[in-house]
């Protein structure tokens, strides 16, 4: 992504960052990797399995994801009743990318013919649809419901026991909080909702219903994610002061439809200008099953909040102010999120930028939300006094950039993460590189993209990279990232089939143990921690705070200073009160 890195500088840093795992997984500092000789299943290694083999063999050897998170104990559970309520472009994801042995798909919900059409049969990509992942005979048996009240009269009939969110931000919050009083757990797509008092209303709803609430971001179950952030807690970057991420999409081209596809829209909504995911042709099929009468029947008693004005604005969603939360929301916040797990689910302190409608316009794909945003945000460092760890340093912050455009991909997206001993690029969501920095008070020492490197920890000091003339192969016949060729979606990093598979097994966890979830907390952490989804609410609550903050920063040029009532459930304080929405 750097637009200066060769291949070779390539291949050395995913070198590198194997390498270091290998060292750290030898001497003792690494969760995620261990050592030892061949397990008895290495596509699924456990932990134990591992370890009897003994240190013989010096092999490195990630640990299955099911381990390390923590639900490995899974085997001879049934898969949990489910149902998918929303089958458009997020919820095809995760439909080809869940595991049916923890989630049953039963039944699935959208008001849109051609994406309940488009949920069975599939797309391009990860978007595998539901007849290839579980057959067409037995999918044929998943019941199709056109409405959530539809779903929820079948809740008994279907055995449901949990459902999945995927439908437009806005309507997050009523669907969580209708399944919920169903007695139902919910696991909801990320933004969590349209604005913070919604999200703490969700909260609330959570703790009120005794129900699990996990909210989509899935990096908090990236094995790839987990396996950088324990190389960052060793320090092998030393002093982060700078964290650059970026989201950089390309839709410029103008949009030719043949006569064919022409037929298939309703070209009154207009056809669009660019070839844009956001702003799509508009189906007949979903014009004549969905007029503005019937959007205001499904609009669960308050049109204002909760409608779409006609099927232009639910299709575009993404493109409307009441009904998604722009680049911010959709892109940025999994990146922020991403920085505040690096820095140590930190807060942050302040945020700044500049956003705006600056490519599209009139006859041209025209949006209320901004095509083109550059955020900073202030987190603060280790030594801050809120980082939380009796520091005092007010000047110990770490820069956060973010910007995300619409009219160039040439450096795609990703994390690069900058510390004073070195530099960690996490690429896609897909590999992982790391580069030392030269150490200038040493005479002669090499370091910089071209350098290889070894971990030590000297004299059982802090470990640090050291560089070396001779290439160790730390990774051992377990490497980290995916293999040369292998395909860009490699559900084993990117944590969207991880998150499910754990939400599955905590809802059979508290079903064990035959009481409602509590979400009840001694000295600051959550008494059942082990079996309440890693974000859950007040976790993803933070992160829309973040992204919908920058939002209200960028549309007043201003430079917004967080509150920490805002990230207290409990409290009333929301960022809208003092900074108003983003647009009127």
């Amino acid at each position: 992504m750097s637009l200066d890195l060769t291949p070779e500088q390539k291949a050395t840093g995913k070198a590198n960052f194997e390498q270091a795992a290998g060292d750290l997984a030898r001497d003792g500092k690494s969760k995620t990797m261990v050592t030892g000789g061949a397990p008895s299943d290495p596509k699924n290694p456990d932990r134990r399995d591992v370890l009897k083999a003994g240190l013989a063999a010096g092999a490195v050897v990630p640990v299955s994801a099911a381990v390390y998170f923590g639900y490995s104990s899974w085997k001879g559970n049934k898969a949990v009743k489910t149902a998918l309520i929303g089958c458009g472009d997020e919820g095809g994801v995760l439909m080809g990318d869940h595991n049916p042995e923890y989630n049953e798909i039963v039944a699935v919900c959208d008001i849109r013919p051609t994406n309940m059409d488009r949920i069975f049969k599939g797309d391009t990509g990860p978007r595998k649809g539901l007849n290839k992942v579980y057959g067409e005979a037995t999918a044929k048996k998943i019941e199709r419901c056109t409405s959530l009240a539809d779903l929820l009269d079948k809740k008994s009939k279907l055995g449901l026991e949990a459902v999945i969110i995927a439908t437009p931000l806005n309507t997050h919050d009523p669907i969580t909080k209708a399944c919920m009083d169903a007695g139902l757990h919910v696991l909801c797509e990320k933004l969590m909702a349209r604005d913070v008092t919604r999200c703490k209303g969700m909260i609330k709803h959570a703790k009120d219903t005794g129900t699990l609430l996990a909210v989509g971001h899935q990096r908090h179950y990236s094995t790839l994610y987990a396996q950088a952030l324990e190389m960052l807690e060793n320090n092998i970057l030393g002093d982060i002061k700078h964290i650059r991420a970026l989201w950089h999409r390309n839709n410029s081209w103008r949009y030719s439809p043949s006569a064919f596809d022409k037929s298939k829209y309703a070209e009154e909504y207009g056809v669009p200008y660019y070839v844009d995911s956001w702003w799509k042709e508009i189906p007949k099929a979903d014009a004549a099953a969905l007029s503005p009468e019937k959007l205001k029947e499904l609009a669960f008693g308050n049109p204002e909040l909760y409608g779409f004005k006609d099927v232009a604005e639910l299709v575009r969603w993404r493109c409307f102010d009441k009904t998604g939360g722009g680049l911010m929301a959709e892109l940025g916040s999994h990146q922020l999120d991403a920085s505040s797990i690096v820095l140590g689910h930190v807060k942050p302190l302040a945020v700044s930028g500049v956003g705006g409608k600056f490519f599209y316009g009139p006859g041209r794909n025209d949006r209320e939300s901004d095509d083109g945003v550059f955020v900073t945000f202030e987190f603060p460092g280790p030594k801050h006094p809120k980082a939380g760890k009796g520091g005092t340093d007010t000047n110990d912050v770490v820069v956060v950039t973010f910007t995300s455009f619409n009219s160039n991909e040439f450096e795609g997206y990703g994390e690069w993460i900058m510390g004073s001993h070195g530099t960690m690029f996490l690429e896609k969501e897909a590999d992982v590189y790391l580069w030392r920095e030269k150490d200038k008070s040493k005479k002669g020492d090499t370091g910089g993209r071209d350098t290889r490197i070894t971990v030590t920890s000297a004299g059982g000091g802090k470990p640090a990279m050291e560089s070396t003339s001779t290439w160790g192969g730390g990774g051992g016949s377990a490497p980290i990232g995916k293999a040369a060729g292998a395909s860009g979606w490699d559900s084993a990093v990117r944590g969207y089939r991880t998150e499910m598979e754990h939400f599955a097994y905590c809802v059979r966890k508290w079903q064990e143990m035959k009481q409602k979830v509590s979400y009840e907390k001694k000295d600051g952490k959550l008494v059942h921690g082990e079996i309440i989804p890693r974000c859950h609410g007040e976790v993803a609550m933070a992160d829309a705070i973040m992204a919908l903050t920058a939002n209200m920063a960028m549309a007043k040029r201003e430079r917004i200073v967080f509150e920490d009532g805002w990230f207290d459930a409990d409290k009333a304080d929301v960022p809208e009160t003092k900074h108003g929405p983003k647009k009127a």
